[in-house]
């Protein structure tokens, strides 16, 4: 070898020495090389580092090129007759199968190149995979090198991985900009080591920034705020990038702040216009009365405004008549009927688990919680800790709905702290710091839960010693919250006040940021933590201190949900149009502009049979009611299964199924059951035909019931001349509703 190729190489192998010695100059440490080496005093480390560790060395690379992933060896059944843990969860078992199964025939050490083990990874022979690991690259030469010391598993006093850490962790980068990361690993005997190339890598926002398998982000043409994670062996960490329109916008305040803002509501839009200011984004104005009325009334009580409440609040010339219709709303039967719908789906009131009686009555616990606005807190601990006849204590439910200890504490974390651990059931969590033991420390607070006959019907209790066991070990797993250290002994009494004095504490790092980002996020179409229960390091809010303002107002305020709701509807940023400016346009995350909001599938419906003046009857339900008021999910309707209701099969979001199809387009366009409707001779159509002789008063009055606003002019007139040119005036004035029925302005909140 050259000496120029070998000082190059001294210079590789020993960058942390000349680091300490203080050499900044290349040149000069070139030259310094050559002398020593000359001298024959260089402390040249002439042989590759040897792997000695199955699980610090090896796993990486098996997570690295997908081998241990659901899609390749690591899905349930493996692959080929070649089963690996997901992700390297277990790796005694994939140790086993590498080495001992299939005869041995895996690995050689003997000869470590003809191993099969690598011969299929770099494509020698025939792969369903294809080629995963090339010869060229370290990964094989660290692979072949394993094999040829004798595949050593390693042992119990070899160093452990401590964390990782990206740099940058922040920087500011301009559209189209590419920033390579950097990931260095910190073992539990000192060392570090750069594990960049070995790594994994995910964008939480594609459409902001993309990241390559070797860690080189790529910033994309939208503005924002993104997060790039790094995994590696468990470990986590983020780096995140804060993206600007390349045009510099000064950012200011369009208008007036509207009436009843109070210094909370002041404080959210200063931090979103803070935000915005960043990004050099400008808010775009604050929307007219009847857009307000519209979006209110939706938001609130999942209700349109009759005409005539319409007609009346447009009237009205009060300055604070936007915060006077608020108070209104919250004290309407249909805030409880709406948010109970919207509980419901999440504690899941399922009537084929529950029967009848028993998913009625736990309904009515959350309806009547929300009707008396008890505290969030409250309401959560009641559902926790909930004991005795399930006829007294109909919170209770919850726990035959979710019947096994470990789907009880994957669903509360899910609900309540917004925190999903199920998958650290069976392996560490992929995107997050939680661990099989974290998540058995929850499951222990529900292994008491048990139901047992009683003179007053069905009775939940909690008691006895019942051990969790971790599943891989089989040590004792004792009741823990997470991110709290395991206790030496088992809690006494019933471990659920435990876990329900520690959800509901001011300081729980969770519980209240969780509600309040539910909370806006159904107010402003998105979370700063999206999707709203997936809270984890990797997966951070859009803007942190905005949740955390929201989360203290929420604790201040006694966890009043009411008062939250006012304080974000009294914000600007609440209050804004839709109508995008020059800078806002691509912004999707920032909150510049309000969204357009597809209604819920009840709230829709329910819209519908309004507007037309005719109620449904829903089967198994006595008379007519509202959808928003069907506690029964599985009542047979097509309308509401095409629109997405949820099943309430899991605690899960994205049960709802908010995105419009095509199939929900034609179904409004073409449905006889929306058409018998239009044309019912009981009918508000027909009613208003007959009652109103002049046609611009029919017009104005079908654009108040569906649109909560008059036309304007340009809009009157051809209608006006429809009406008047058609030889049936009723059918016209049908045709009219049926169009203003497929616009967007009414099929969206906007």
């Amino acid at each position: 070898m050259r000496v120029g190729n070998i000082a190059s190489k001294v210079l590789s192998d020993n960058a942390e020495l000349l680091r300490r010695i203080g050499m900044a100059n290349r040149v000069r440490v070139r030259l310094v090389v050559l002398l020593m080496l000359a001298a024959g005093s260089w402390p040249v480390r002439a042989e590759p580092y040897t792997p000695q560790n199955f699980e610090n060395d090896i796993i990486p690379i098996l997570t690295r090129f997908g081998c241990n992933t659901s899609g390749c060896h690591g899905k349930a059944e493996g692959q080929n007759g070649f089963k690996l843990s997901v992700f390297g969860f277990d790796p005694e078992a994939d140790y086993e199968a590498i080495v001992h199964e299939g005869r041995g025939r895996r690995v050689f050490p003997a000869s470590p190149t003809a191993s099969l083990f690598l011969r299929k990874a770099c494509g020698d022979v025939p792969h369903g995979g294809g080629v995963r690991i090339d010869r060229q690259r370290p990964e094989y030469e660290r692979l072949r090198a394993w094999i040829a010391v004798g595949m050593p598993f390693g042992s119990v006093d070899d160093p452990v991985i401590e964390r990782i850490a990206v740099e940058p962790r922040e920087r500011q980068l301009a559209m189209g900009d590419r920033q390579p990361l950097l990931v260095t690993a910190y073992w539990s005997d000192g060392r570090t080591e750069d594990v960049t190339a070995t790594a994994t890598y995910q964008s939480n926002n594609e459409a902001l920034a993309a990241v390559d398998e070797n860690g080189l982000v790529s910033i994309g043409q939208t503005p924002g705020a993104v997060a790039v994670m790094a995994s590696y062996l468990g470990q986590v960490d983020v780096f995140q990038a804060l993206i600007p329109r390349g045009e510099t916008t000064e950012v200011s305040e369009l208008g007036p702040a509207p009436v009843g803002s109070s210094g909370a509501s002041h404080q959210i839009d200063e931090l979103v216009l803070r935000r915005l200011a960043k990004l050099n984004i400008a808010p775009s104005p604050i929307c007219d009365d009847a857009t307000f009325l519209r979006r209110v009334y939706l938001d609130v009580i999942g209700t349109l405004p009759t005409a005539d409440e319409a007609r009346r609040f447009l009237a009205d010339e009060r300055p604070d008549r936007r915060q006077r219709m608020v108070d209104e709303l919250l004290e309407r039967p249909e805030f409880a009927d709406y948010w109970a719908l919207k509980w419901s789906d999440l504690l899941r009131v399922n009537r084929r688990v529950l029967g009848r009686e028993g998913a009625y009555t736990y309904y009515r616990w959350i309806h009547d919680s929300f009707a008396a606005n008890k505290p969030l807190d409250q309401f959560a601990r009641e559902l926790l800790t909930a004991e005795g006849p399930l006829s007294e204590s109909p919170a209770g439910q919850f726990y035959k709905v979710v019947p096994k200890p470990n789907e009880m504490a994957s669903t509360v974390s899910q609900v309540f702290l917004g925190v999903r651990i199920e998958c650290a059931q069976c392996h560490h969590h992929p995107w997050d710091r939680w661990g099989q033991n974290d998540y058995f420390g929850m499951q222990a607070f529900f292994t008491q839960v048990k139901f047992k006959s009683s003179p007053l019907g069905e009775m939940l209790t909690s008691n006895g010693n019942a051990a969790t066991k971790h599943p891989r070990t089989g040590a004792a797993v004792l009741a823990h919250p997470l991110g709290e250290v395991e206790p030496e002994e088992t809690p006494e009494g019933d471990r659920r006040e435990l876990l329900a004095d520690w959800l509901v504490a001011g300081d729980n790092p969770w519980f209240a940021r969780s509600l309040a980002n539910r909370t806006w996020a159904h107010f402003l179409g998105r979370g700063l933590v999206e999707p709203v229960d997936d809270f984890r390091l990797t997966n951070p809010p859009t803007n942190p201190e905005l949740l955390d303002a929201l989360a203290q107002q929420l604790v201040d305020s006694g966890y009043d949900f009411r008062q939250l709701i006012r304080t974000i509807i009294a914000t600007r940023t609440y209050q804004r149009t839709t109508r995008p400016n020059e800078s806002n346009a691509r912004d999707e995350q920032n909150y510049s502009r309000f969204p357009m909001k597809r209604m819920d599938a009840e709230v829709l419906f329910d819209a519908v049979c309004q507007t037309t003046g005719v109620p449904e009857t829903f089967v198994g339900l006595p008379g007519t009611r509202r959808a928003i008021q069907l506690w029964d999910s599985q009542s047979s309707h097509y309308f509401l299964t095409l629109f997405g209701r949820p099943v309430r099969e899991t605690a899960c979001e994205c049960e709802r199924v908010a995105e419009p199809t095509a199939g929900q387009t034609l179904h409004v366009l073409n449905s006889p059951d929306i058409h018998n409707k239009l044309r019912h001779a009981g009918g508000r159509i027909g009613r208003l035909e007959r009652e109103l002789p002049d046609n611009g008063e029919l017009v104005d009055e079908l654009y108040l019931t569906f649109f909560s606003r008059r036309p304007t002019s340009d809009e009157q007139m051809p209608l006006v001349a429809h009406l008047a040119n058609s030889a049936n005036r009723r059918e016209a004035a049908e045709d009219i509703a049926w169009s203003l029925m497929n616009s967007l302005e009414f099929l969206f909140n906007h």
